[in-house]
């Protein structure tokens, strides 16, 4: 089992920057792709972004392409999300989460969750 532990999160004006970082333990780290989530109040849980283990394969929601970019430095056993040009529709709480293997933008697919940073980005 992984677990994961968010941090980074915090308040910025719009086209501002933040960069989330998502710390791991667990031994078998190197074999998990990593999503992240985010979930604003009264929406539902939206796919931002996933690595696979190898970092060789990534994806990204539609809302975050070309501003958002997700990145893992396994002998660190941490993933990160670099936000640039922030939107006030980017508020929410981001989660990131592990799974064995192949990345994934859908939530049902992981396994292990972290516990969410704050992400609030005023006009």
């Amino acid at each position: 089992q992984v677990q994961l532990v968010e941090s980074g999160g915090g308040l910025v004006q719009a086209g501002g920057s933040l960069r989330l970082s998502c710390a791991t333990s667990g031994r078998t780290f190197s074999y998990y792709a990593v999503g992240w989530f985010r979930q604003a109040p009264g929406k539902e849980r939206e796919f931002v972004a996933a690595i696979s283990w190898s970092g060789g394969s990534t994806d990204y929601g539609d809302s975050v392409k070309g501003r958002f970019t997700i990145s893992r430095d396994n002998a660190k056993n941490t993933v990160y999300l670099q936000m640039n040009s922030l939107k006030p529709e980017d508020t929410a709480v981001y989660y990131c989460a592990g799974r064995t293997l192949r990345l994934s933008a859908l939530y049902y697919d992981y396994k292990d969750w972290g516990q969410g940073t704050q992400v609030t980005v005023s006009s």
